[in-house]
């Protein structure tokens, strides 16, 4: 038996290798793919989306809120992923009950660096995680530095609006873009409304892809709240997953800035 340790300080322990792995979080499902652990994969949630097509060979568990806890038993997993955000507490401590669950708990991306490197170790693939976190550390060192960091608000969801505060991972990822948060340490997703949008007096407004999925068309309709900021559509997968499509990140940082500037 071995014994692992979670990002929650927990200890996990494993009697062998997981041969079974059921993954409740979209870019850890991603990451155990790259590791070459694709076949392992015998379940998901229904967000699990990458990498396509071989993800859709899947079954489907449910989201990452809520389970069906008889189509986990079926499946019989000799290890569960989850995250302590992502996923609910009820159904992760109902699960802890049965089988190995190892939770991350992210906020930056040294954390996510550990994961990689953590999961690696549990699924018996650690040459390739350590060799994906390095490739992936050294992409952001590669970074240009910006003089004076942009004034950003990164916004996450419509109707009310809902933007990534501090303490969160996407703030993490924005900070080392050269994106300054506008917004104070306080909630991680606080509300605003158009007035709390106009005090704030961002330079940038970033609408991620994700979890509203912002368009085109919702430019003119914030573009009247803050005329005086620029307006991007933004990648939500590439500002808050936190497995391996963190290897593209820090080159759409970097293009993203650029545009901002030609602006």
């Amino acid at each position: 038996m071995s014994l692992f340790t979670d990002q929650m300080g927990r200890a996990v322990n494993l009697p062998k290798p997981p041969g079974r792995i059921l993954s409740l979080v979209p870019s850890q499902t991603e990451l155990l793919f790259d590791l070459g652990l694709g076949p392992q994969v015998v379940g998901r949630t229904k967000f699990c989306i990458h990498p396509a097509p071989q993800v859709q060979q899947v079954p489907i568990v449910g989201g990452t809120k809520q389970v069906h806890l008889d189509r986990i038993a079926s499946l019989q997993p000799d290890l569960i992923i989850g995250n302590k955000e992502e996923n609910s507490q009820d159904f992760i401590e109902a699960l802890m009950g049965q089988y190995p669950v190892w939770l991350s708990n992210m906020h930056n991306l040294p954390q996510a660096l550990q994961m990689i490197e953590q999961v690696g170790q549990l699924c018996g693939v650690q040459p390739q995680a350590q060799q994906l976190a390095q490739s992936i550390q050294q992409s952001f060192e590669a970074l240009p530095q910006r003089a004076q960091p942009l004034k950003t608000l990164y916004l996450i969801w419509r109707n009310p609006y809902m933007a990534a505060g501090q303490n969160t991972f996407i703030n993490d990822i924005m900070q080392r873009g050269g994106f300054q948060n506008v917004l104070a340490p306080g909630s991680r997703y606080p509300e605003l409304s158009a007035d709390q949008i106009q005090q704030l007096n961002p330079q940038v407004v970033l609408l991620s892809s994700e979890p509203y999925p912002f368009k085109q068309k919702h430019i003119a309709e914030l573009q009247e709240i803050v005329p005086q900021a620029q307006l991007l559509l933004a990648d939500g997968e590439l500002f808050s997953w936190y497995g391996s499509r963190l290897l593209h990140t820090a080159p759409y940082l970097k293009q993203l800035a650029q545009k901002i500037a030609v602006q």
